[in-house]
């Protein structure tokens, strides 16, 4: 199943998309538990709810959707070719943003969709591209996104969740030493 909302980028598509979009992050905002009501979203948007749920399918499937593209604008994945600075940079970023609370709506979204049967991949396959572009771009193909997801993404979220945040200072410099170890160990075997 394709992350809908996603498919034509121009148009009422779109136009319907950043409706929905804003009227999810506002609802968020407001939320006490990162969850929002569909019918909501849609009295705030505008939007019929026979579309939103034609298009998302369920409420974590659109909070994910909304999350992963404003992950991309407001932590972007570098790709300079420097993978040791790019990766510095971005997962220094990551951690800072996930010591606030409000940050988290991501991750709990995640984990409903999964306690539900679903897979958030459908709906992180952009985010998964653009970490993957950042890997490629240092002309190594030893590192995939799945590396970054089990050494860097699964314990800083976890760690957030659980109300132990990791050190952005501390922490992303030893995240990326591990990367770079991983790396360096699969290109010399």
């Amino acid at each position: 199943m394709q992350a809908t909302g996603t498919s034509r980028p121009g148009g009422r598509t779109a136009r319907t998309r950043a409706a929905v979009h804003a009227a999810t992050r506002a609802l968020l905002a407001e939320s006490a538990d990162g969850t929002v009501d569909l019918a909501e979203v849609a009295a705030r948007s505008g939007v019929h709810l026979a579309t939103i749920y034609r298009r998302w399918r369920s409420a974590d499937g659109l909070i994910i959707d909304t999350l992963v593209d404003e992950l991309a604008d407001r932590s972007p994945l570098p790709a300079t070719g420097d993978l040791r600075a790019d990766l510095l940079f971005w997962i220094t970023n990551l951690l800072t943003g996930l010591t606030r609370p409000d940050n988290l709506a991501f991750a709990r979204a995640l984990l409903r969709a999964g306690g539900q049967g679903a897979s958030g991949l459908e709906f992180v396959e952009p985010r998964v591209r653009q970490i993957q572009a950042t890997l490629d771009a240092s002309d190594t193909t030893v590192l995939t996104w799945m590396d970054v997801f089990e050494l860097v993404l699964a314990p800083a979220y976890l760690r957030a969740l659980l109300s132990i945040p990791m050190d952005p200072a501390a922490d992303a410099a030893r995240l990326v030493d591990n990367l770079m170890a991983i790396r360096s160990a699969r290109e010399r075997g």
